[in-house]
């Protein structure tokens, strides 16, 4: 049987990447109807390709395409987002739900642009959510109520995993799952360039470096071990690997990685006037 977030139907402000992984997993696992999916996007040609592939119904009015929906679903740059807001504010009545995906926006900045009392649940995905691998993090916002949580995480998980945090720790979220990716395909691309300097040909150590990525994620995912005991299990006295991770600590891969996530956290603040 297919999964059910409950909701009747959905609208997607903005059309993008993020917008049409979500509506890909709702439409194809039927967890709404493509009947019951709206998306409003400014661009015709996005319009007619989300049409064809999904069988959605599409508008070039947010307004037009908001008031038909019982969730609307916030997929535009932060940098729009007041102007978005001031444009769905005439429709979106107490018995909607609000759901933005836009980094760094707050829930009380949500809140702020739309009637008073309206709920608002603020997520933060990733792009692994284009192969349905991502990972999300929710905060509801005052209004919102449990089950409009509970639904919103089925929602998500549609696409990977979801979880709830509390508005305070967004921007931490954003540092890490939200640009992570990033800073994996980065590793991903420096072990098959450590490859191709050791002789190997580049497809196959590409082939290589990614499945042994996706193998060393699965291994921390289902054994569900510290990552360091899983490191000592691939180290041995004396042997290569550790001659490795010698290297990896001189040159400070570690501090490195959380100075990245550090970095990434403090520019969502400051999109979000922080």
């Amino acid at each position: 049987m297919p999964a059910s977030t409950d909701f009747q139907n959905i609208c997607f402000i903005g059309g993008g990447q993020m917008a049409e992984a979500l509506i890909k997993a709702v439409a194809v696992k039927g967890v709404i109807p493509p009947s019951d999916i709206f998306c409003s996007e400014p661009l015709d040609e996005r319009r007619r390709y989300l049409e064809k592939t999904y069988g959605i119904k599409t508008f070039s009015d947010n307004q037009e395409a908001a008031a038909l929906a019982e969730v609307i679903l916030l997929a535009v740059k932060p940098q729009v987002m007041d102007v978005v807001l001031a444009d769905l504010k005439p429709v979106v009545t107490r018995d909607k739900l609000v759901i933005s995906i836009a980094a760094g926006v707050t829930v009380f900045q949500l809140e702020a642009g739309l009637e008073k009392g309206t709920r608002v649940i603020r997520v933060m995905p990733n792009t692994p959510a284009l192969v349905q691998e991502g990972a999300a993090a929710l905060c509801r916002g005052t209004h919102a109520l449990a089950h409009d949580m509970e639904r919103a995480l089925r929602l998500f998980g549609a696409v990977g995993k979801a979880v709830e945090v509390s508005e305070s720790l967004m921007d931490a979220v954003t540092g890490l799952s939200g640009s992570g990716p990033a800073y994996c395909f980065l590793f991903i691309e420096a072990l098959i360039q450590a490859g191709i300097r050791e002789g190997l040909p580049r497809t196959t150590a590409a082939e290589l470096a990614i499945q042994t990525v996706i193998g060393s994620a699965r291994m921390c995912q289902e054994t569900r071990r510290h990552p360091q005991e899983l490191v000592s299990m691939v180290t041995s006295p004396g042997g290569t690997t550790i001659h490795g991770i010698y290297h990896l600590e001189k040159q400070g891969l570690l501090a490195a990685v959380m100075d990245a996530v550090r970095a990434a956290a403090e520019r969502s603040r400051e999109l979000g006037g922080k």
